[in-house]
């Protein structure tokens, strides 16, 4: 597949998409339209088939039990790792285009993602270089080696918002600890996955490792209640989360899970108001807005409240909203006509139950003609007084930042804890003795102070809560794709408690 850019137009070679089993692309009767958030026009299409889960995890086992990648040294799947970090950044243009294509983020955006994500696979390969197992001596005779094991076949299900990003976050470790997998990507975002497997293959990876099944919710249930399936990594919402975990719990597979968030950001009295600003238009509009961890619960000290909000609406007015393909555009569309209307629907009922609007509200953007048929959503920021109010408690994924106003540290963090999710949050103080007391009272995975947002590859990422269950990224990342074993060997002679061995032992 290959892309063009100028700016205004992009061309896309390839226009079909499909299951790839043994490293052969398989057509299925079924097939659904791919549509263009920014125009509301289809651009591709993605076939799919049920029957394509089993023989996927069946091709994954068979790849698993040879040993041709679970069995290799370490050093070697390194290489291997290494090889695909050089290789994503070749095709970094053609999958940034297509995951914009499918989400409605802006090309900057995507090709930030995308460039970025090499650094996982380069990351892990570092770990395989330098972890060793660990060696505990038990007696003067007896000795215990803790070893890491690969769990089996997995399966990663992906999410529409970072198909590429978000599943390189899975794929990385899990092939890192030698695992063979078997990944199915959103339907309406099944390209980019594609092209990471070609980029696999020509790294070196072993035939039969990696196997990718398109579809929907009933490939996703098929795959994850597949008996062989030994482990599940998935991002999505809440509600997903908790059915797949049910599945999965049933026969006592392995889960983990990056559900959903409505992070809490609290501007403290003695904040630097420019930067805490910058950092909430950024963590709350980013993607805009379609991002697990958006920032989206704005939580300001009322002494600096007016001040606050003047400068947020401010920045906020010189956001550019449009065509996700031109470099100038800050906020794209949203990624699909279910979620844009429900976005629309909560703004309208948060308006109705008193939210006061402060700017954008049900109104969309102006966008040129040609983007008419569009996903659109203005940026909004909804003053609210009643925290309890469903636009503060529920996650919008949108660009949508309900602001609520407090009076004291207390007030704050029950306020930011004051919800089922606990994925992340972030506050802005001068005063080192708050960053300790409210950085351990916050009940979220990640808080960042003084900053929002940075995802890196050595920190692990997971949630409290209804958020989700396990780390992804860093060590405890790989971790959660191996087994623990611990080999046990007696050198001297064997225990003996009743006292039955022979005179001579």
């Amino acid at each position: 597949m290959h892309t063009a850019n100028d700016g205004s137009s992009t061309r896309i070679d390839r226009t079909e998409f499909h299951s790839v089993l043994d490293g052969q692309p398989r057509v299925g009767p079924h097939r659904v339209p791919l549509v263009d958030p920014a125009r509301g026009a289809e651009w591709g299409t993605v076939s799919w088939a049920p029957d394509h889960v089993r023989e996927a995890v069946d091709l994954a086992g068979e790849a698993f039990r040879t040993g041709s990648w679970a069995r290799a040294p370490r050093a070697e799947r390194a290489d291997v790792l290494d090889a695909i970090g050089r290789g994503v950044l070749e095709r970094v243009e053609e999958i940034a285009v297509l995951e914009t294509l499918a989400n409605g983020k802006p090309l900057a955006a995507t090709r930030a993602e995308v460039g970025a994500s090499a650094r996982w696979w380069g990351y892990y390969a570092a770990l395989l270089r330098t972890l060793r197992d660990e060696s505990i001596e038990l007696s003067a005779s007896k000795q215990a080696q803790i070893v890491q094991e690969p769990v089996g076949v997995v399966a990663l299900v992906t999410p529409f918002n970072g198909a590429f990003s978000l599943g390189t976050w899975k794929l990385a470790p899990a092939l890192a600890a030698g695992n063979a997998v078997v990944v199915k990507p959103p339907l309406d975002s099944p390209a980019s996955t594609m092209i990471l497997l070609e980029v696999l293959h020509q790294a070196g990876l072993p035939r039969g490792v990696v196997q990718l099944v398109q579809g929907g919710v009933e490939v996703g249930a098929a795959l994850v209640e597949h008996p062989e399936t030994a482990m599940v990594s998935f991002t999505g919402s809440t509600r997903a989360a908790g059915a797949v975990g049910r599945a999965v719990s049933g026969r006592l597979a392995r889960f983990v899970a990056e559900a959903g968030g409505k992070s809490a950001h609290i501007v403290f009295e003695d904040a630097r108001i420019s930067d805490a600003v910058t950092a909430v238009v950024q963590g709350g509009f980013s993607g805009t807005g379609q991002t697990c961890v958006a920032g989206s619960r704005i939580l300001v000290h009322r002494a600096v409240v007016a001040e606050f909000t003047a400068e947020l609406l401010q920045r906020i007015s010189r956001l550019r909203v449009g065509d996700p393909l031109v470099a100038e555009t800050h906020l794209g569309p949203i990624a699909t006509a279910t979620q844009h209307a429900r976005i629309r629907k909560l703004i309208d009922e948060a308006v109705s139950e008193g939210a006061e609007v402060l700017t954008g509200g049900s109104t969309p953007p102006a966008v040129p003609a040609a983007l008419a048929n569009g996903y659109w959503v203005a940026p909004t920021v909804l003053r609210v007084d009643d925290h309890r109010a469903r636009i503060c408690q529920t996650e919008v994924f949108g660009p949508v930042l309900a602001l609520v106003e407090f009076d004291d540290e207390a007030e704050a963090i029950a306020l930011a804890n004051d919800t089922e999710f606990g994925l992340a949050a972030g506050f802005w103080t001068q005063d080192a003795g708050r960053i300790r007391r409210v950085g351990g009272l916050l009940q979220a995975g990640t808080v960042w102070v003084n900053t929002y947002r940075g995802m890196d590859w050595q920190t692990p990422f997971g949630g409290y809560k209804h958020s989700g269950i396990g780390r992804e990224n860093g060590l405890e990342g790989l971790r959660e794709f191996q087994e623990t074993k611990a080999v046990v060997q007696e050198f001297g002679r064997a225990a003996d408690p009743f006292g039955l061995a022979p005179a001579d032992q």
